[in-house]
């Protein structure tokens, strides 16, 4: 079953939403991604909403730039959790698209990440750490993953 719908507005955000699914199949997560545009297929966006739970979704990460209404519309169409990640721009360099999805009026909301790889990477992340709440082994490769993260960073800087 597939448990981590990952959604963006169009072709062009695969390249930053790809870093979600990166950390999901390192961590072992069922994922599914879909070009759901809150503008130009409205009415996919309302099915894919509407059909989540049923289909089983656990967690939806929403990339989108420029006015990015995915993620906040997708919010309104289902209670599932949706994680919202601003695709950086030309024009504003995503500022814009951070504003449009932190933005939500009460009752809506979207955990919003940072702008770009960084921030689809996180989804994936969050996305995980709400899933691991209920899934004992999940949590487990979690805390496992990120002690490898720790492990990782010298304690000392080097010349490269």
């Amino acid at each position: 079953m597939v448990r981590v719908g990952i959604i963006m507005g169009s072709q062009s955000d695969w390249p930053t939403m790809k870093e979600a699914s990166v950390v999901l199949d390192e961590l072992g997560v069922s994922w599914q991604a879909n070009i759901v545009s809150a503008h130009r297929t409205p009415d996919r966006l309302w099915d894919y909403g509407k059909t989540a739970v049923d289909r089983g979704l656990q967690v939806i990460i929403a990339g989108a730039g420029g006015a990015a209404h995915l993620p906040g519309m997708m919010a309104s169409k289902t209670r599932i959790p949706v994680i919202g990640v601003p695709v950086l721009t030309k024009a504003l360099s995503g500022v814009d698209s951070l504003y449009s999805i932190v933005q939500m009026p009460k009752g809506y909301p979207v955990a919003t990440m940072a702008i770009g790889a960084a921030g689809a990477a996180n989804a994936g992340l969050m996305a995980t750490a709400i899933l691991a709440l209920q899934d004992p082994a999940l949590a487990a490769r979690l805390d496992a993953w990120r002690a490898a993260l720790s492990e990782s960073i010298p304690q000392e800087p080097r010349d490269e």
